[in-house]
């Protein structure tokens, strides 16, 4: 197995251009071994809804990136605290689904360090019942990725309130997450240690290299493709939401005019129907602003931009544009 050195990148979706780079583009045959830590983000499922995985006003206010991986399961939430790792291998049949493999060695590295883990489930490492690392695979034709994170020292309040979406009704095929008690990996060690230690006693395990550590470097040109990827897929919004299955969403909001009731239908992350009920009274014929926001993304700032020039106070008497927009992507089902 041969290490490659992310050379202190802390963009998520840079790291995670790399890692789909090296699982499509690395020379060699033998297997990879990556080490990555991102700079705060929510990093989504790739058959999620990404909006019903997400805190959004908390994640826009915090400024917190979200970007979608190549491989199935739940969304997590990645500080510097938190070491992710990932195998790139072969796509072999006794590798594939088979986690314990590569999270096996995981665990033996951390019980070294004197942290009880266990695996657990099909994918978790487990401390005392609690989950410290999550784990995902993506197969491609001739190599498959593994990979996990190991929460060293995460703030797990902003984990509570990034991954907490606000109560709306959704209804859409997104896989959606199975929410697990956390604990961080400091917590059991007996010496405190940061993160760039921890990456060291974790990757020196793995390796058992006696003669250092066999590393690829990578070229100019890697990381020209790198970025190329980056900015094509993870930097958009197309992928990070538009790729969300086909939904319907149900928001209401009780204004001092009376209660709206929004349903809006979304498809590719473009809404394709929208209706308004409710108590309210109205001064203008709602299917005018009903039909406007046909075909605009269901995104804050390009609602906000579409709306702009629309009196959105004679469409429901006393309701700010602003209040509208709240009504739209923050209130609540009305059901909870």
């Amino acid at each position: 197995m041969i290490f490659v050195d992310n050379e202190h990148n802390y963009k998520p979706y840079v790291n995670l251009a790399l890692e789909e780079y090296l699982l499509r583009n690395f020379p060699g045959d033998e297997d990879i071994l990556l080490f990555y830590i991102n700079e705060h983000a929510i990093i989504i499922g790739k058959h999620q809804n990404t909006l019903e995985e997400i805190n959004q006003h908390y994640v826009q206010e915090q400024g917190i990136v979200v970007t979608r991986r190549l491989s199935g399961g739940g969304a997590v939430y990645h500080d510097r605290g938190n070491l992710n790792f990932s195998f790139i291998t072969q796509n072999r049949p006794e590798n594939v689904q088979n986690f314990r493999k590569f999270t096996e060695p995981v665990v033996e590295a951390l019980r070294e360090m004197g942290v009880p883990a266990e695996t657990g489930g099909r994918n978790d490492i487990l401390v005392d019942g609690r989950k410290v690392s999550g784990n995902a695979q993506y197969i491609s034709s001739k190599r498959m990725v593994s990979h996990g994170t190991l929460l060293l020292n995460t703030d797990l309040s902003v984990l509570s309130h990034a991954l907490n979406p606000k109560p709306a009704k959704f209804e859409s095929k997104g896989i959606k997450s199975v929410r697990s008690r956390v604990a961080n990996i400091r917590e059991f060690l007996s010496a405190d240690m940061d993160i760039l230690d921890f990456r060291e006693r974790i990757l020196r395990h793995l390796l058992r290299a006696e003669d250092g550590i066999p590393q690829y470097h990578l070229t100019a040109a890697d990381w020209e493709g790198v970025h190329k990827l980056s900015a094509e897929r993870y930097q958009t919004w197309e992928w990070n939401y538009g790729q969300s299955p086909k939904f319907n969403v149900q928001r209401v909001q009780r204004f001092t005019g009376g209660e709206v009731d929004a349903r809006i239908e979304v498809e590719k992350g473009l809404i394709q129907g929208v209706r308004f009920y409710g108590d309210f009274f109205s001064g203008r014929e709602l299917s005018e602003l009903e039909g406007a926001l046909i075909g605009v993304r269901y995104d804050e700032g390009d609602v906000r931009a579409k709306i702009a020039a629309l009196p959105i106070n004679e469409f429901f008497f006393g309701v700010t544009a602003e209040e509208f927009l709240q009504l739209l992507f923050h209130a609540g089902s009305g059901e909870a």
